[in-house]
């Protein structure tokens, strides 16, 4: 019913029903975000090898959808990303402010050293912080089998297609020999 809409919508040009129909999941997913995830489940994941593993919590409004086949294999995709990117935190507003405070100051050191002038300095750091979050922060990074999204989009399809809200609440990457 929504993909007739979407074509009804944009003049039956399929490229911009597809956007719209994008946009429309986005917006169930932000309308979904303030409902509170009690349900859920812990997934693990060991790399083939058994030097990697990754302990997951993913949650959900229901235990119905906990119980779901797809709620499963999303907490297994987010598993392989935490396992091949090592993220450190879930979400921007993990990361102490310090920890920004301190990439700030290192970024600004590296641009003066390269004779960036401060009026410039200051238009380069925002980028730069963005990119620090999307190497630190699961929900930034790039989705490892389809750059063209973010984990967070990832995880926004999966509200629109479950109907409720769907947290990542917490996870532990363990590595041998590693920190």
């Amino acid at each position: 019913m929504d993909c007739k809409k979407a074509l009804v919508e944009n003049n039956n040009n399929v490229d911009k029903s597809a956007d719209w129909l994008r946009e429309k999941g986005i917006a169930k997913a932000a309308k979904k975000a303030g409902r509170v995830t009690k349900e859920g489940r812990t997934v693990s994941y060991i790399h083939g090898d058994g030097k990697i593993g990754v302990l997951l919590e993913l949650n959900s409004e229901t235990d119905f959808v906990s119980r779901n086949e797809g709620f499963e294999a999303l907490g297994k995709e987010l598993c392989l990303q935490i396992a091949a990117m090592a993220p450190i935190y879930v979400s921007e507003d993990q990361v102490p402010a310090e920890d920004i405070e301190r990439e700030k100051k290192v970024i600004e050191a590296q641009l003066k050293e390269e004779g960036k002038k401060p009026e410039q300095i200051e238009k380069i750091v925002p980028g730069k912080i963005k990119k620090y979050f999307s190497e630190v922060c699961l929900l930034n990074q790039a989705f490892i089998k389809d750059n063209a999204k973010t984990v967070d989009d990832l995880v926004k399809e999966s509200i629109a297609k479950f109907g409720e809200n769907i947290t990542v609440a917490r996870f532990t990457r363990y590595q041998v020999g590693g920190l």
